[in-house]
């Protein structure tokens, strides 16, 4: 007789937690969502990365590097700079952990 699949039913978050990868996952996702997010609205507005960094008052390869999702170490004020850079705004929000 098969083994029974003890992951079969399982979330893919309760997969990472108990893989101990949830929180990098995580990260890593919220960073290539803002990094897409970003991407477009330079598109939408036929921003170069060169006239990005410019009105962010920053240098292109800091632009390169908020721009890589592999990159987590970016700080609020860039986030923010990028943000409205584009005409947008960044919200944070702090919840409870399940």
């Amino acid at each position: 007789m098969a083994k029974k699949n003890p992951r079969t039913g399982s979330t893919l978050e309760s997969l990472l937690r108990e893989d101990g990868v949830y929180e990098d996952a995580r990260n890593h996702a919220i960073k290539s969502v803002i990094a897409y997010k970003l991407e477009e609205a330079m598109k939408a507005q036929n921003l170069s990365k060169a006239r990005m960094a410019k009105r962010m008052e920053t240098s292109r390869s800091q632009l390169d590097r908020l721009l890589d999702p592999d990159n987590e170490s970016v700080t609020l004020e860039t986030l923010k700079r990028a943000a409205s850079a584009v005409g947008m705004r960044l919200e944070l929000e702090l919840k409870p952990s399940p």
